[in-house]
C-alpha cells in the first residue's frame, strides 16, 4: 500500500513538473516594462543594453514598454539626449518609449520636444502599476 502510494505521489510531481515546463516552453510573448527614471546617461546606455540583450534572446518574442519619468526625461528630449538615433531603432518592434505627462509639466516639456514615436500617459508610476496588475514582468533600471 505504502509502494502505491509513494509511486502515486511521484508520478503526480512528474505529471506537474512536465505541465509547468511545457507550459513555459509555449510562452509566445514575454511583456516586461522598464521604469527608467535616472539622469545618469550611463543609465540610459545600460538600459538600451538590456534590451538589445533581451531582443537576442527572445526575437519576435517579446514586448517591451519603457517609462520614463523623474530624473530621466531628458532621455526622451531631442536637444538633450544622445541616444536618439537608437531609440528610434529600438522602436521599430513591439517596443514603446513612454514619457510621464506628470513629469513634463513639471519640467516645462511639450510633446514636440520629444523624440519623434515617444508616446506619453498622464502618470508613470500609475502606467508601470496598470503593466504589472497586467501580468507584465517589471525591471528597474539603475
Amino acid at each position: 500500500m505504502k509502494i502505491l502510494r509513494k509511486t502515486t505521489t511521484l508520478l503526480f510531481v512528474l505529471i506537474i513538473s512536465f505541465t509547468s515546463v511545457k507550459a513555459q516552453e509555449n510562452i509566445k510573448e514575454h511583456k516586461v516594462v522598464v521604469q527608467l527614471n535616472s539622469a545618469d546617461t550611463a543609465v540610459w546606455n545600460s538600459t538600451i543594453g538590456n534590451i538589445k540583450n533581451l531582443q537576442k534572446i527572445w526575437p519576435g518574442q517579446l514586448n517591451i514598454e519603457v517609462v520614463i519619468h523623474g530624473k530621466a526625461l531628458g532621455f526622451t528630449l531631442k536637444e538633450k539626449t544622445h541616444v536618439e538615433s537608437e531609440i528610434k531603432s529600438l522602436m521599430s518592434g513591439n517596443l514603446r518609449f513612454i514619457a510621464c505627462e506628470n513629469t513634463m509639466k513639471k519640467q516645462a516639456v511639450t510633446k514636440d520636444m520629444l523624440v519623434s514615436g515617444i508616446e506619453t500617459v498622464p502618470s508613470g508610476v500609475a502606467e508601470i502599476i496598470l503593466k504589472q496588475e497586467q501580468g507584465w514582468s517589471y525591471l528597474k533600471t539603475n
